[in-house]
């Protein structure tokens, strides 16, 4: 036989795939894998990946194969997730994106440095720890202080963190685990440190008072990715930290200021200029009132020297001015100016050299500079202010308005804009040698729409608060140097205090100085910018052995938060780029587009898609993260009820090849990615579609009295045509798959697999093979080798995507059969075969329709347009009986001497080659509803037909067409109008 045993096996080195490692993929010693490794009788994600683990860890100490691919190293860093909690589905993209990028890139023989760690994520680790605290012991972090506080946050590290690892493992990553780091750990810490103090040094580093987003209920500074804008359209109440009753917003304030000296209007009251504001309670530290130069219901006031306004709660007036970034639109076109709570009032007070006057505390309680509502909470003394407002009639009207209201994404508190001590990293120059990178070329981002992005962000940056007040984070490693005798105050940078106490000396020149360390923490992002390079040793000269990397992968919402920071830091410290490739995903979204939330109860974790769940566990899990404070209980029961909407009978198991392969299907670059869990069902299906082509495969080698791992190579052995069509399929699917991970549209490559698996190989190959394997004929031995390689090249090249499957179905069948797959690339025949797999499926459509069954002794007859016709349809002939599942197949040609039996039931056309006709058994009666229904089915191809054919008529009778289409583009509408034409005269013929 010539297909067995043909050739020595090695590897095949080809057009479309490196050799695969066998080190990615395992597979059996046994010379015959069938006998020792039965297979399941259908596929079952639990025990087929307990068995890759179990493989796993017998790997663990067998000396590693020698590839015979040697690319060199290949470097990534996955974004490290919050130590807060589990994986959800967003770092499950990620997560798995980078780890088929990885495993191919293992199988193209590089050696993948796959980097894994977890973020210490201050704000939302210290809020998460704080409920936690309070449920489970009614304190407050200040009542428990800030070491015994500390020490519960690296207890509830060391409990999440490992988990964060072991659903990383679960999902399949391959990651190296030698060099797990955590942000807070010693070498990150000395290297956030050293990062610091060289910044410091070197004037990039400053700190000055300045207007930061404050959240009243943390006492800190956060950044702009942890403020939510929410969108009021209406009136509406919203719960408030610090607040007992909810507190109303959506409302615009109509208030006087009286000019001093004014005149005195007609009706005897005093000139004043109406102000409008969502936010009366700034009132007290209001320093002006604006309004645009051009404004004419205000230039009357531009001639005077000087228009002084007299504020309602201060003994003092504060000026009129003008200026053009004033919005006339708004309220009445006149604004207050309160630097010390606004941007736009802090940047307009700069311009006009304005002092700000502070209101409320950290805590968001007025000042005692305010006796009148000393202490009051911020929304309490709106109330107060507009009813005092009222009193001295000042207040002239309050309607409904919409705004954005800026929360804390963490604490749900509303936002206080203030001004505060802080440190800022001055980013102009950083940003503009981040830019320069993608300017001259060297940096590449995908999808490209995001190089616009990139540029926006750091072509407006501004400096950065790195600072935070709370506990939980990097020490700012900056201290406070206070000269004995004159008591003006210095800061240092230093890695130690020892280190700070001798440049203190040095600065001030004598001993005499107190020295204080900087109590607050900095940005969780500050350390996240520097992970390329501080993972991989530095400031340890070895971490050039380890950098740069060779793709940054992450999701765009971060784009400048972390990755336009990690390039800036990179630059700035290393000299070099921490990478030169960006790929960034979409935000993942339930099936119907919205953004997971609590309210929506949309949000489904990883682990209950792979191992299924009930609607009482999905329920009883919201229950637990209320318990330990992690969710407020309001929010419990509208939880509840979306998922009891999303998921009314649970979730069904899916495995974690499913959840990998339906991530993949999507665009990652899409802006958004709409996850159906019903789509991870739909491919755990697929997945055991393949088991059961591994199962027939298998069968149909025993009973011919061969192995699988006998099948070695195809050259040279004389294979059948659709045995070609099949090893064409998937020479080209091979081909797309490798195309799309240099274009990383990884959707495209599931998508040929898919359709390779599921369509040509199992539902038309496998099929046709049957009769000749049952039969054992000569042709079954060459069916069954057809059968292994394509299993064998095809699972390799889902194994990224579909790891444990796909090791434990490769157990089967050799690993390295030989076969030239370029020659098999025939468009010719793939044509041909394409055009009868057509022909059965309008045949299938018809029986379907018309609910012919076996038991009806179905009877084809295919009617060829002509002679060349005909010859391609006896070609296929046993195919097409075996895909129709018609017990007789006949062949005539369509013309004048055609015998079209009147008895004929059912009848249509099935493209330019051919109509066909159906005949059931006499004993199974045809009803006049059936005659109706095909009768009205081929009116109305037959109509879709002639609009078809009148479409391209009119496009070969426009003079524009003639004139600018080439000769092939003519030659095809010409063919495409004759086949239209005969398809419709047969159908014609046929219901005559």
């Amino acid at each position: 036989m010539q297909i067995i045993r043909n050739f020595s096996r090695k590897l095949l080195k080809h057009q479309y795939l490196c050799p695969p490692k066998v080190s990615c993929l395992y597979f059996s010693t046994a010379k015959d894998a069938s006998k020792e490794l039965p297979l399941a009788p259908g596929y079952q994600p639990k025990p087929v990946e307990e068995a890759y683990w179990e493989r796993e860890k017998r790997q663990i100490n067998l000396p590693k194969p020698k590839s015979g691919c040697k690319r060199g190293p290949y470097r990534m860093l996955l974004p490290p997730p919050n130590v807060t909690g589990n994986l959800h589905l967003g770092h499950a993209l990620m997560a798995t994106v980078q780890d088929v990028i990885a495993r191919e890139r293992r199988q193209m023989g590089y050696e993948v440095d796959w980097v894994p760690g977890t973020d210490h994520a201050g704000i939302a680790t210290q809020v998460v720890v704080e409920r936690t605290i309070a449920a489970a012991q009614g304190k407050t972090r200040q009542e428990l202080g800030r070491q015994a506080f500390l020490d519960e946050v690296w207890r509830w590290k060391a409990d999440k963190g490992a988990g964060i690892v072991q659903d990383l493992q679960k999902l399949g990553c391959r990651l190296n685990w030698e060099r797990e780091y955590f942000t807070m750990d010693e070498k990150q810490a000395h290297a956030v440190n050293v990062a610091f103090e060289r910044l410091f040094d070197e004037g990039l580093i400053v700190r000055r008072n300045s207007l930061v987003n404050w959240s009243p209920s943390l006492r800190s500074a956060i950044s702009d990715i942890e403020v939510d804008l929410v969108d009021i359209k209406a009136p509406m109440e919203i719960a408030v930290p610090g607040h007992e009753r909810n507190v109303l917003f959506g409302r615009i304030y109509d208030f006087a200021y009286r000019i001093v000296d004014g005149e005195t209007l007609p009706d005897g009251s005093v000139e004043e200029i109406l102000v409008s504001t969502t936010r009366p309670e700034t009132i007290l530290g209001d320093v002006a009132v604006a309004v645009h130069p051009l404004d004419p219901r205000y230039s009357k006031y531009r001639n005077r020297e000087e228009v002084r306004l007299q504020h309602p709660f201060r003994n003092d007036t504060i000026p009129l001015i003008f200026d053009i970034a004033v919005d006339q639109e708004f309220g009445t076109g006149a604004v207050k100016i309160t630097p010390a709570h606004d941007k736009f009032d802090f940047e307009v007070a700069t311009r006009h050299k304005l002092a700000p006057s502070q209101v409320f505390t950290e805590t968001g309680h007025v000042m005692d500079t305010h006796p009148e509502f000393e202490g009051k909470p911020r929304f309490e003394a709106r109330e107060l202010i507009v009813n005092k407002l009222e009193e001295m009639d000042l207040l002239r009207e309050v309607r409904a308005h919409s705004m954005q209201l800026p929360m804390c994404s963490r604490s749900k508190d509303i936002i206080e804009y203030m001004i505060q001590p802080q440190w800022f990293l001055k980013c102009k120059d950083l940003a503009k040698n981040a830019l320069s990178e993608l300017h001259s070329g060297r940096l590449q981002i995908q999808p490209p729409s995001f190089e616009t992005e990139w540029e926006r962000w750091l072509q407006d940056s501004r400096d950065w608060c790195i600072s935070r007040q709370l506990w939980w984070g990097h020490q700012v490693p900056a201290y406070q140097v206070t000269e004995s005798a004159k008591g003006t105050s210095h800061w240092v940078a230093a890695l130690s205090e020892e280190a700070a106490r001798r440049k203190a000396k040095q600065l001030v020149g004598s001993d005499e100085f107190t020295l204080k360390r900087d109590p607050d923490v900095l940005d969780t992002w500050f350390s996240s910018s520097l992970l390329p390079f501080s993972v991989a040793g530095w400031p340890d000269e070895s971490y050039k052995e380890r950098y740069p990397l060779d793709l940054m992968q992450t999701g765009h919402d971060i784009l400048f938060f972390w990755v336009a920071r990690m390039m800036m830091m990179g630059l700035k410290l290393t000299g070099e780029a921490p990478f030169q490739r960006i790929l960034l995903n979409g935000i993942v979204c339930d099936a119907q587009g919205r953004k997971m939330s609590k309210s929506l109860g949309n949000i489904v974790a990883p682990q209950q898609v792979v191992q299924g769940a009930s609607l009482e566990s999905l329920k009883a899990g919201l229950e637990q993260s209320c318990e330990a404070g992690i969710i407020k209980p309001e929010e419990l029961r509208t939880s509840k009820a979306g998922l009891t909407k999303m998921f009314p009978k649970g979730i069904q198991e899916c495995g974690t090849d499913a959840l990998r392969f339906t991530l993949m299907s999507h665009n990652i670059k899409s802006h958004f990615i709409s996850f159906d869990v019903n789509a991870c069902h739909t491919n755990k299906l697929f997945l055991n579609k393949i088991w059961q082509a591994m199962r027939f495969t298998m069968g149909s080698a025993k009973g011919l009295g061969v192995a699988l791992q006998d099948f070695e190579s195809l050259n040279g052995v004389n294979l059948g045509l659709w045995d070609r069509w099949i090893l064409g399929r998937l020479a080209e699917t091979l081909s797309i798959v490798c195309e799309s991970f240099i274009t990383n549209n990884f959707h495209v490559a599931t998508a040929a697999l898919k359709t390779f698996f599921y369509q040509n190989l199992c539902d038309t190959y496998l099929e046709t093979t049957k009769t000749a394997i049952s039969n054992r004929e000569e042709s079954a031995y060459i069916h069954v080798g057809t059968l292994t390689a394509c299993l064998s090249w095809g699972l390799q090249a889902m194994s990224p995507f579909t790891p444990f499957v796909a090791s434990e179905l490769l157990q089967h069948v050799p690993m390295n059969v030989e076969l030239n797959l370029s020659k098999f690339r025939d468009q010719k025949l793939e044509d041909e075969v394409n055009e009868m797999v057509n022909i059965c499926q309008s045949v299938r459509q018809v029986k379907s329709r018309n609910e012919i069954s076996k038991r009806h002794h179905p009877h084809l007859t295919l009617f060829a347009q002509n002679a060349k016709s005909q010859d391609i349809l006896r070609r296929h002939l046993p195919q097409i009986k075996v895909l129709t599942r018609c017990e007789v197949v006949d062949l005539e040609l369509m013309d004048e001497n055609a015998n079209i039996p009147e008895k004929q039931n059912f009848f249509s056309t099935a493209g330019a080659l051919c109509s066909f006709g159906i005949t059931i058994s006499e004993e199974v009666g045809l009803t006049s509803e059936k005659r109706d229904e095909m009768h009205q089915a081929n009116v109305k191809k037959l109509r879709r037909l002639v609009t078809e054919l009148q479409k391209y008529r009119l496009r070969l009778d426009n003079e524009a067409f003639q004139l600018m289409a080439n000769k092939d583009t003519k030659l095809h509408f010409e063919n495409k109008v004759k086949e239209l034409q005969a398809e419709i005269d047969s159908l014609i013929r046929l219901a005559a």
